[in-house]
């Protein structure tokens, strides 16, 4: 999984949740939304979880051009936005799922991706 938020304790609190969550692996962080594209392409992680606010382009953004160059990839964006105040561009990025940063966990991280993972022919 590719962490990606502005401010680094919270990059820190995602990657203790995810390495502690059996089935995830950590791939790595970044801290802005070009960047977030950039490592996005460099490790091919299957999951990103995206902050929506972020320096540069924002995480809605982000999403849109990594699952343009990487359809295949499912993005948790993740803010402390209630879900009905979620900017509008956050609806229709293509993000397969919201998590509030205050519920991020290993039980929400596992029914997320069971119910979102890219199906993978047998």
């Amino acid at each position: 999984m590719l962490v990606v938020d502005d401010q680094a304790p919270f990059r820190k609190a995602a990657r203790f949740v995810v390495e502690r969550t059996d089935g995830f692996t950590f791939a790595g962080e970044a801290a802005t939304g070009e960047s977030s594209v950039d490592q996005a392409l460099a490790l091919r992680p299957g999951l990103v979880l995206m902050d929506i606010k972020l320096p540069g382009i924002d995480g809605a953004e982000a999403t849109r051009r990594i699952l343009d160059q990487r359809p295949g990839t499912v993005v948790f964006l993740c803010s402390t936005y209630a879900p009905d105040d979620l900017p509008a561009a956050a609806r229709t990025c293509g993000a397969a799922a919201y998590v509030h940063k205050e519920e991020l966990s290993s039980d929400l991280l596992r029914r997320l991706w069971a119910e979102h993972a890219p199906i993978t022919p047998s």
